[in-house]
């Protein structure tokens, strides 16, 4: 039986409701397989934190970098816990080169307003919003499990003419260019969640569903949550970090139906409309790459072929 891997959290006590999210965190982390580390279940009064938090970041397989404005502010002015912590970690990855073991988490904030300087660069699970999306939780444990998608075997090169294939875009990709822009059909009523309505901070929000007119082309989702989180224009109530995208399914996690009705409405037709004007964008930019690159190999060949037939062993 392959052991489970472990995990230690770094994360800063901004306030009691992060420090409860963390331990929910862990907790379900625990749930799906995965030895966590955590100082609230981990010491006691009397230990030495140091000891303990050099000891946890050294010896698990995994630390997560959880990025909050707070913990950024700690991390690179080197106060407190986090300061102490972010000294170990920079000295482990500079002498063991290990960037991977290493995943930052955000959990409140802009990227660039809650990443500490040393995970600025980084891939990071976006976990924000009182309700964070399912699929981005997935992803953190699948990599924390080593089974992350891997790549297809290779195999052997077939012949035929490299250029004409890369200059004749295929039936599916000149569809999608010209197919009807996206937009919202309506709200999937069946599907909205119910609020846990138990007292605690965002326990009257729920998650609510909107279908699309059809599945997005790949990357349409990114183009989308990228633009909910900085729209163009929003009004009062918009909240970054709760959209995000399944198959032809629109998910707003963390809001109520009145908020949809008075604020997001507006906003979520505008940004499928950004989104839709980015993926094009992004297309046909990507079309232009392809056709340059046809052009320039189908040239080549050209020059190998004249080259060929002028230079004789005869």
């Amino acid at each position: 039986m392959t052991p489970a891997p472990t995990t230690f959290i770094s994360y800063s006590w901004d306030d009691d409701s992060h420090k409860a999210w963390v331990r929910d965190l862990a907790s379900r982390l625990r749930s799906d397989g995965v030895n966590v580390v955590l100082d609230q279940w981990h010491t006691a009064p009397g230990d030495q934190l140091p000891a303990f938090m050099e000891k946890a970041i050294r010896e698990n397989q995994f630390v997560l970098v959880v990025c909050t404005p707070g913990y950024k502010r700690r991390s690179d002015e080197r106060t407190g816990g986090v300061g102490y912590e972010g000294d170990t970690i920079t000295g482990e990855v500079a002498t063991k080169q290990n960037h991977r073991k290493f995943i930052p988490v955000l959990r409140s904030g802009k990227w660039a307003a809650a990443a500490p300087s040393w995970v600025a660069g980084k891939y990071f699970v976006d976990l924000r919003g009182e309700s964070y999306s399912e699929t981005r939780y997935a992803d953190l444990v699948a990599t924390l499990h080593g089974e992350r998608p891997q790549a297809p075997p290779l195999g052997r090169r077939t012949t035929g003419n490299v250029a004409t294939a890369i200059a004749a875009p295929s039936e599916s990709s000149r569809s999608t260019e010209l197919a009807e822009p996206l937009k919202i059909t309506g709200i999937i009523a069946d599907r909205v969640t119910t609020p846990r309505m138990d007292g605690s901070r965002g326990s009257a929000l729920y998650e609510v569903p909107f279908r699309l007119s059809r599945r997005p082309p790949s990357g349409w989702d990114d183009f989308f949550v990228q633009s909910w989180d900085q729209p163009p224009r929003f009004g009062q109530m918009h909240r970054s970090g709760i959209a995000s995208v399944e198959g032809d399914v629109i998910w707003l996690r963390g809001t109520t139906l009145e908020e949809v009705e008075r604020y997001h409405r507006e906003t979520l037709k505008l940004v499928v409309e950004e989104a839709n004007k980015r993926y094009e964008e992004w297309h046909r930019e990507r079309e232009a790459r392809r056709h340059a690159e046809a052009e320039r190999e189908r040239l080549h060949r050209e020059s190998v072929q004249d080259a060929a037939r002028r230079i004789s062993f005869d």
